[in-house]
């Protein structure tokens, strides 16, 4: 048994609370922190990747919710975020930052990209083998 987690598929694995925890935005989340905050997650990704300025407010609920996500309930992940120190919050930040970016890229399906690295596609291989005219007879053409 690995002594590490793997993060679950589109979300993260955190330390918080001193537990290595999964942090996940659903659908359900995602439409919830939309609705408290009358903000467009994609405007709050924007704002975390430095076209714009997050709120610490809005960084400290896309984690709680994330933990709701990855299976605390409601009152341990707002009292988990809640009792971090204002010196967590670029943390925080960082933290909110890879769960929309881990909810918004699929992970690689590992047989299908398996599966494309054994195969080759016989198109590919004739482009490249095309003889080229030469100016002089592309002129003549």
């Amino acid at each position: 048994m690995p002594i590490t987690a793997d993060a679950p598929a589109g979300g993260t694995i955190e330390q918080l609370g001193g537990e290595s925890r999964p942090l996940v935005l659903r659908n359900g989340e995602i439409e919830r922190f939309e609705r408290q905050h009358g903000l467009g997650i994609f405007a709050m990704l924007d704002q975390l990747l430095g076209r714009g300025e997050p709120q610490a407010r809005h960084c400290r609920d896309l984690v709680a919710l994330g933990l709701v996500g990855g299976g605390l309930n409601d009152k341990s992940a707002d009292k988990l975020v809640d009792d971090m120190p204002p010196s967590e919050n670029h943390r925080i930040r960082a933290m909110a930052q890879d769960l929309l970016l881990a909810a918004f890229i699929p992970a690689e399906d590992k047989k299908k990209a398996a599966d494309l690295a054994g195969s080759s596609n016989k198109t590919d291989q004739t482009a490249t083998k095309r003889k080229r005219r030469s100016k002089a007879q592309s002129a003549q053409v």
